[in-house]
């Protein structure tokens, strides 16, 4: 992970063995998805469980870039009554993962849009290699983020400005942004007849 995983355990006591097994189902989480930018671990107990309910409860929170905040949660009342803390731990890691592979899969193209997302044209007009992003300018001149996860293919690096690309829209924390990315043509590519590609539909030639 790019930052250390922070864990909280409220009034459960601290242990070794706890924090290893934190460790090592995290470790789990970056395997499913390369690129978390952080992780939080929240343990709680309640000091007198009510009969037939598991006092334990623990919660996973998992940043991904752009801005996906993701939340597991193993609350009293959901756990089975019986089960110890580890139990109750890699079960929430578990719930964590299921999550991730559903954005990895979307981050990729790796699921079918749903009926009312559309591919639209854009041109990529900014672009920021070392941070991960970049923007594209739509024909109507919106510009719209777009981060290095969400080109599909692993094509970031192929991307300049100019690049024509597909990208499909959704509302992000901080404005528009791309859910996925997908090039069509580098700038300048030529066809069987030697003729210049042209620009996305809506944009002029000059």
């Amino acid at each position: 992970m790019q930052v250390p995983i922070e864990i909280s355990f409220g009034s459960t006591h601290s242990n070794g063995a706890i924090r290893s097994l934190i460790d090592q189902e995290s470790a789990k989480l970056e395997r499913v998805c390369d690129h978390i930018s952080s992780c939080r671990v929240a343990l709680d107990e309640q000091p007198e469980p009510k009969r037939a309910r598991n006092p334990y409860r623990v919660r996973v929170e998992v940043h991904v870039p752009p801005r996906h905040t993701l939340v597991a949660e193993s609350r009293p009342r959901d756990n089975n009554p019986t089960d110890p803390l580890p139990a109750v731990i890699r079960a929430t890691f578990k719930a964590m993962q299921a999550q991730l592979r559903k954005l990895v899969a979307k981050q990729h193209g790796n699921v079918k849009f749903h009926p009312t997302e559309q591919e639209s044209l854009a041109m990529v007009s900014r672009l920021f290699p070392e941070e991960g992003y970049g923007f594209i300018k739509t024909p109507d001149g919106r510009d719209i983020y777009f981060h290095r996860n969400s080109v599909l293919h692993h094509d970031f690096d192929r991307l300049t400005p100019g690049t024509a690309v597909r990208f499909v829209e959704e509302a992000g924390e901080e404005g528009p942004q791309a859910s996925t990315v997908q090039v069509i043509d580098k700038p300048g590519a030529r066809v069987s007849d030697d003729s210049a590609v042209p620009p996305p539909y809506g944009w002029d030639q000059q």
